[in-house]
């Protein structure tokens, strides 16, 4: 069918449609979600035959009039709540999994950059982290506590304090995209290369093994999620570098509303890393096994939840949002 054809045969029930969302009258939650379902296959009809025509820009737009119609009806509630975790957010993770990665990709890389710049210039970590940390660590690792910097605070007080800084820098690294994700990508940069001196400093002290089994406990979650945000300022970025079929304002905002998502899931993250980095890291170097237990169930559990799960809700084609 030629799209002129599809389009009058169908011009009449999408008027219909918008007629009803631009009405003051309330419309039913059950009849917007009829209304969603028969509009989404028109669109899923579109996207396949007339890819990048105007009839696709228009049911984009009026599929996501009543996309904000349906959740801005719905009311707060534990359910609410368990849909979000359990269907938007790793949506929304699997549609911007290529942000992602590239965020991985770039923090690797940094890391590898800072060890090796470690390796070749015994000052550089001096350069990166700051003299006053670099000789109050070497006089930890001489007073046999190398790590001893995670015992400087009161429990409670570092808890809520690492909390909130990781939220604070989670929220930078995202709202920094806005400059076409220039600033995001060289904040994570930034951070890659302090991780990755960080480490290879504790190396060539032949203290590699205890700073893994420390530092890892909580950065595991902590270092992940800032990837994470970081992926979600990229996203940020390629909305309104990037705009595909729809205008340059509404990619911007439809992208910043899912990536605000993709924050607001990674504060209980940050809230688990936190704690244990308040209660938990700073006996790490007692016992090894609870350390290793620790850093095996985060890494699982990344693996699970922002990788293995969301390409298997979509694989079935769970989707909810």
């Amino acid at each position: 069918m030629q799209e002129i054809s599809f389009f009058n045969k169908n011009e009449e029930n999408w008027k219909e449609i918008d007629l009803k969302l631009s009405a003051p009258s309330k419309v039913s939650a059950d009849e917007l979600s009829d209304l969603y379902i028969k509009l989404t296959d028109d669109l899923a009809y579109t996207q396949t035959n007339y890819p990048g025509s105007k009839t696709e820009d228009y049911l984009n737009l009026l599929a996501s009039k009543i996309h904000h119609r349906i959740y801005k009806n719905k009311k707060s509630s534990p359910s609410r709540i368990i849909d979000f975790f359990s269907f938007e957010l790793p949506n929304i993770l699997y549609k911007h999994r290529n942000s992602l990665i590239t965020s991985l990709i770039i923090f690797i890389l940094s890391c590898l950059i800072g060890a090796y710049s470690t390796h070749v210039d015994e000052k550089f970590p001096r350069l990166i982290m700051g003299d006053q940390y670099v000789d109050m660590t070497i006089e930890n690792i001489q007073n046999g506590n190398p790590l001893g910097v995670y015992e400087s605070m009161e429990p409670l007080s570092m808890f809520l304090y690492i909390t909130f800084n990781n939220i604070r820098v989670s929220f930078m690294v995202f709202a920094a995209g806005i400059f076409f994700s220039v600033l995001t990508g060289f904040l994570l940069f930034k951070n890659g290369v302090m991780l990755g001196c960080f480490q290879y400093f504790f190396y060539t002290k032949k203290l590699l093994y205890i700073s893994v089994l420390t530092i890892w406990v909580h950065g595991t979650l902590e270092i992940a999620s800032i990837v994470i945000a970081g992926g979600a300022g990229i996203a940020l970025g390629n909305s309104i570098m990037f705009p595909g079929t729809y205008s340059r304002l509404y990619s911007f905002q439809s992208t910043a509303k899912e990536s605000v998502k993709i924050i607001a899931g990674l504060i209980p993250i940050f809230i688990v890393a936190g704690f244990l980095e308040g209660f938990v890291t700073r006996f790490s170097n007692v016992s090894t096994i609870p350390a290793v237990f620790i850093i095996i169930i985060s890494i699982t559990f990344l693996l699970y939840y922002f990788i293995y799960y969301p390409y298997k809700l979509n694989q079935y084609g769970k989707n909810q949002l």
